[in-house]
């Protein structure tokens, strides 16, 4: 079953979550809860918040987390949370899934070797998400694209739910929205996003520690890798786009792994006057991610669409299983082709001696 989105001018409150998915939560035993991988904060906010404020009411609830999958930046929201990270047993066991911010099955963090067999095996999976590219693959489907964030839908169906609410769970939930939405700053920073937030602060959500860890912990391995994004940005199509790229190399000797990669797309999405951002990131051998950003009138998620990936409007993503130089000449192209259906006037095509640097991992 699936419920239909409300328009982005309605207000997004508790009264508003689907009673179907409402039930289906009262109905939880020994639930597993799954994000999508590479998770974000409001990734692993809503997966973890909605595990620790259910704990009181299952049997047996927890979170799929395999090994590496967490950037350093954001383990310390799996720490505050308390929550059992699911093991083999607890797959074979669990009655239901909940899988949270997560726009396609193949999508869910449950390890390689998983995705590889039949891990649902036909039992219930409540799919909330705020990605408009979400393929309703759950028994029961609560997807509203119009939501700052899934954490705000998370804090909305705690709500409904008449869930517990503590500081922590705030703090989670308050980590997604602050982060999904830039600070607040998105166009997805609906008057909703804002009362759910602070009613979070209201309910204890640690703000000033939060922003000390989301935004002033830069760990040296982590600081090294931006300082790497910044040489390699580049700029083209007369200032409109901005990329950068990060090799396998260069991300292993700064003493990251891909589960570091995320931000780092707003050192090029950050340059004035630019309306497409991308980040190439080549976090395994052989296999390149791109994050998109649009902004303006620039959308972004048909451009992602088109390498088979998805997300939102102005934020997407895709991974090609190419090497990082490949999809550099695959993709920026295409991406100016896109920029000018914006507009009329010409553009200026790459810069072939700009791409020959990227080719050569050279800023």
């Amino acid at each position: 079953m699936t419920a239909p989105p409300h328009a982005p001018s309605e207000q997004l409150t508790a009264a508003r979550v689907p009673r179907d998915v409402v039930h289906a939560i009262e109905r939880l035993h020994r639930p597993i809860f799954i994000s999508h991988v590479v998770p974000d904060a409001d990734a692993l906010g809503a997966m973890l918040s909605l595990a620790r404020a259910t704990a009181s009411a299952v049997r047996h609830a927890s979170v799929a987390i395999p090994e590496g999958s967490v950037s350093q930046r954001l383990r310390f929201l799996v720490d505050w949370s308390a929550v059992a990270v699911a093991q083999d047993a607890d797959f074979d066991k669990a009655d239901s899934f909940v899988v949270l911010d997560t726009a396609g099955l193949e999508r869910c963090n449950v390890g390689a070797d998983r995705k590889q067999g039949d891990w649902i095996r036909s039992r219930p999976l409540i799919n909330i998400d705020h990605h408009g590219t979400n393929t309703r693959f759950g028994s029961e489907n609560w997807i509203e694209e119009h939501a700052s964030s899934t954490c705000e839908l998370v804090f909305h169906l705690v709500r409904a739910s008449r869930l517990p609410l503590d500081a922590v769970t705030a703090s989670l939930l308050y980590a997604g929205i602050q982060t999904d939405t830039l600070g607040f700053t998105l166009p997805t920073t609906s008057a909703s996003a804002l009362h759910a937030a602070a009613a979070l602060v209201e309910a204890g959500s640690n703000v000033t520690e939060l922003g000390e860890r989301l935004c002033r912990s830069l760990r040296r391995s982590e600081f090294d890798l931006l300082r790497i994004v910044y040489a390699n940005t580049q700029v083209i199509a007369d200032g409109r786009i901005a990329f950068s790229h990060v090799s396998y190399d260069e991300i292993t000797q700064s003493g990251c792994t891909a589960a570091d990669i995320d931000d780092q797309i707003n050192v090029p999405r950050a340059l004035d006057g630019v309306q497409l951002a991308m980040l190439f990131s080549e976090g395994r051998k052989g296999k390149t991610r791109i994050n998109f950003r649009g902004s303006g009138d620039v959308t972004v998620v048909e451009l992602a669409a088109e390498f088979g990936g998805g997300g939102h409007r102005q934020a997407a993503g895709a991974v090609l299983d190419q090497p990082l130089t490949q999809a550099l000449d695959r993709v920026v192209p295409r991406a100016v082709e896109h920029v000018k259906s914006f507009r009329r006037s010409n553009m200026t095509e790459p810069r072939p001696p700009a791409l020959e640097r990227a080719k050569r991992g050279q800023g």
